[in-house]
């Protein structure tokens, strides 16, 4: 017998899932009680950790423990929330604060708790890159025992999103001046306070988080803090119940049917649904400027309707120069701050290792990933999924840690060809699209089939 005729055959894997976020950390939960599924979750970074720059003391999450990696697929699942609370001794601490939002740096260590306990993890792998030989894909990766190549027949996309710079700041990023994402605040936090005056770049909670804990602590340093946006106004997130109900099922069959460029525009229209911030924290803003207030006016400026148009840094007086446009009255405008934070958000980048199978990705006409409703965006039907790359296809649920169990659920259905968690498919009282009428077939069907 021959040496390569003795070597034991090539493990193929059922999929292989690329990125640890929360999102393939919960399809990897979902996934390891399932009997003959075998799945592989790869992530380069050493160990799990969520957002690390932005784990402020008292910020929590936007939506109530429910929607962490399982319960809404599988509420008996030992990888729940409530069952890490009781098995670090915290269950009842959390049932006496009476709050149905865990803390942000909470949720973090609950999914390193998930993340230990399971095999099909691993961290410190990288992958350097993708080919297809014609029956399954192969994933060329360094990992803590060296290169290796891997073999899966589908593959899950959780690469998640960066920090977005606005082009604006080109002049001012690496410059040598103080300026950074809202990714790195917290390293840099005692920094950014020995400045003589920081700005703040962005409308959304992140924004808001970090005005608020610097606000607290400008009588303590004596900087001003100058909070800048270019929205009309400091909008709250809209979290009332029938507007929840567009997290649902329906809406993403709805807004799934419609015309590519009517979804680009609604997403664009629909950024309160989602990039909005807590109307408990916008209170608890004024009610601190308010009190602050009480020894002088306070050192701070909050401009709306500001878009930022260029910037420049002047090493010698150690200052960046934003330059502003209101948008309403057309005016420009200059503004001098020692440091810069832009909390401008995040942007999915398709990562470099897609390059060896460009392939075998439908693109729509802006060449983005085509992605079906069930969540792939193969050529081949059911072999490519995305998590957290369909914004546009998808709709403004996209990012919504509420509805990644169901996204899970739905992937675990193509990949396995049964349905282990129930897929929920009616769960809202109000219809997004015209009623069916009797005798027509004008109108969305209220249980729209997922697999298409």
């Amino acid at each position: 017998m021959s040496a390569r005729s003795a070597q034991a055959p090539q493990r193929v894997h059922d999929f292989a899932a690329v990125g640890v976020g929360p999102f393939n950390l919960g399809l990897a939960a979902l996934s390891e009680p399932v009997d003959g599924l075998d799945g592989i979750f790869l992530e380069r970074r050493e160990s799990f950790d969520w957002h690390p720059g932005m784990m402020l003391e008292p910020a929590h999450l936007q939506v109530p423990f429910l929607a962490d990696l399982v319960t809404l697929a599988d509420p008996t699942s030992p990888f729940s929330f409530l069952n890490f609370l009781k098995q670090t001794g915290r269950l009842y601490r959390f049932y006496i604060r009476e709050s149905f939002y865990p803390l942000r740096a909470e949720y973090n260590q609950y999914c390193q708790w998930v993340a230990g306990q399971l095999e099909s993890v691993r961290f410190g792998t990288d992958v350097r890159g993708i080919t297809h030989d014609g029956g399954v894909y192969r994933l060329a990766v360094d990992g803590p025992d060296g290169p290796e190549v891997l073999h899966a027949r589908r593959l899950v996309l959780g690469t998640g999103t960066s920090p977005l710079v606005p082009a604006a700041c080109d002049g001012i990023i690496d410059g040598g001046g103080l300026v950074l994402h809202n990714a790195g605040y917290l390293p840099r936090k005692s920094e950014l306070q020995r400045q003589r005056s920081i700005t703040i770049v962005g409308s959304g909670q992140s924004a808001a988080e970090i005005y608020y804990e610097l606000l607290q602590e400008i009588d303590v340093h004596n900087y001003q803090l100058n909070w800048v946006t270019r929205s009309g106004r400091f909008f709250p997130l809209e979290y009332t119940k029938l507007t929840l109900e567009m997290t649902s099922p329906e809406y993403v069959d709805y807004f799934h049917t419609l015309p590519q460029e009517q979804r680009d525009g609604l997403i664009k229209s629909q950024k309160n649904l989602y990039k909005g911030i807590n109307s408990g924290l916008i209170d608890a803003i004024y009610d601190l400027l308010y009190t602050k207030s009480l020894s002088g006016m306070v050192d701070t400026r909050l401009l709306t309707h500001s878009e930022l148009t260029g910037a420049s840094w002047d090493a010698a007086a150690g200052l960046h120069t934003l330059r502003l446009r209101h948008a309403e009255t057309g005016a420009g405008y200059a503004l001098e701050t020692g440091a810069v934070v832009l909390a401008t958000g995040y942007a999915y980048r398709e990562p470099a290792f897609l390059a060896g199978v460009q392939d075998r990705i439908a693109r729509d006409s802006n060449g983005r990933f085509a992605v079906e409703r069930n969540y792939s965006t193969g050529v081949e039907p059911g072999e490519i999924f995305v998590q957290n790359a369909e914004l546009h296809t998808h709709g403004f649920v996209t990012p919504d840690l509420g509805m990644a169990a169901y996204r899970n659920s739905c992937i675990l259905r193509e990949i396995t060809g049964r349905e282990i968690y129930p897929v929920e498919r009616s769960i809202a009282f109000q219809h997004f699209g015209p009623p069916p009428q009797p005798g027509s077939p004008a109108g969305f069907p209220e249980t729209a089939d997922v697999s298409a």
